[in-house]
C-alpha cells in the first residue's frame, strides 16, 4: 500500500474515521470513554497516520478525544489530523449545513483550539450550504489558506462541477470526501476525476458493500479464496486497488475491529478477483 501526500505530509492511504467515538446518532460522549482513547492510540500503533474527523461528531467530543489521546505538548507528531466544518447540530442525527463566511470561520478556529495547533493540517467544508452564495463560502477558504489557519482544504459531498467551481474561485482543493464503496458506486465519475487530478478521495462509509458482503454473494465468495480474511477486509482491499488517491476511513468504537480495518492493508486481489467484485457491484 503506497502513501498519498494530505496536509504535508505523506500518510498511509488506510486512515482513521472518528466519528464513532462518539454517542448513539453521533451525540454526546461515548459510552466508554477509556476504550475510545484505546482506540485511537492502537490506531496509530498499527501504523495509521490519517486521522478524519469533524467539530460537529459530538458535536467537539470526537476533537476533543483526539487531543486527549494523541496530542504530545506540541502537536501530532507525523499522523495528520483532518477535521470538518460547517454542519450544526441541534440533537442526535440531526444535521444542517451552514456555510456563512463567519460561522466557517468560527469553526475553524474553535477546531484549533479544541485540537491545540496553530494550524489545521486539512480542513474541509462539510457540506456546500444551498442558502450562502457559494463565492462567500469559497472565499473564506481560499482566506483561511492565505492566513495560514489550513495547510490544505478539502470538500465533502460534492460533484466534479463543485470541485471545479472551487478551483475556479482559487481554492486548490487537496481532498474529496464523498460516500463510496464496494456497493454505492455514485461518486464513479468523481473518483476517476480525482484520480486524473491526483486530489484525494477520502470515501466514507467504506465498508458498507449491503448485499454483496451477503453469504453466498460476491465477497463471500472472495472470502473464500483468502482463509481468516473478512468481507470488510476485502472491500477495503478493493477501494485501496481502486485508485492511488483512495484514502478509506473505517471508522469503529472498538479495538478489535478497528484491528480487523487495518489488517486489511495486507490483503492482496488477484486480477481476477478484483474484477469479479467491480462488476458484481
Amino acid at each position: 500500500m503506497t502513501s498519498i501526500n494530505l496536509g504535508g505530509k505523506p500518510v498511509e492511504r488506510l486512515g482513521y474515521g472518528a466519528m464513532r467515538i462518539t454517542g448513539p446518532g453521533i451525540w454526546g460522549p461515548p459510552r466508554d470513554h477509556d476504550e475510545a482513547i484505546r482506540v485511537l492510540r492502537r490506531a496509530v500503533e498499527l501504523g495509521v497516520t490519517f486521522i478524519d474527523t469533524a467539530d460537529s461528531y459530538g458535536p467537539e467530543v470526537s476533537e476533543d478525544l483526539i487531543r486527549e489521546a494523541l496530542h504530545d505538548g506540541r502537536g501530532y507528531g507525523d499522523v495528520v489530523i483532518a477535521t470538518k466544518g460547517g454542519f450544526t447540530r441541534s440533537g442526535p442525527n440531526q444535521w444542517a449545513a451552514v456555510g456563512r463566511p463567519e460561522y466557517l470561520r468560527q469553526c475553524i478556529r474553535m477546531s484549533l483550539r479544541r485540537l491545540g495547533v496553530d494550524r489545521i493540517d486539512l480542513w474541509q467544508l462539510h457540506r456546500i450550504d444551498p442558502l450562502t452564495p457559494r463565492a462567500d463560502q469559497f472565499g473564506v477558504l481560499r482566506e483561511f489558506l492565505d492566513e495560514g489557519l489550513a495547510a490544505q482544504i478539502g470538500l465533502s459531498e460534492v460533484t466534479v462541477a463543485d470541485v471545479e467551481q472551487a478551483q475556479a474561485a482559487g481554492v486548490p482543493v487537496a481532498s474529496v470526501q464523498n460516500r463510496y464503496n464496494l456497493g454505492d458506486r455514485r461518486a464513479e465519475e468523481l473518483v476517476d476525476y480525482c484520480t486524473e487530478q491526483g486530489i484525494a478521495f477520502i470515501p466514507w462509509a467504506p465498508v458498507d458493500a449491503g448485499a454483496l458482503a451477503q453469504p453466498g454473494g460476491p465477497l463471500d465468495a472472495v472470502a473464500r479464496s483468502h482463509p481468516g480474511t473478512t468481507t470488510g477486509q476485502l472491500a477495503l482491499a478493493w477501494l485501496l486497488r481502486r485508485s492511488p488517491v483512495m484514502v478509506p476511513i473505517p471508522g469503529t468504537s472498538s479495538v478489535a475491529h478497528l484491528e480487523e480495518n487495518c489488517a486489511a492493508a495486507g490483503v492482496e486481489l488477484t486480477d481476477d478477483e478484483y474484477e469479479a467484485l467491480t462488476k458484481a457491484a
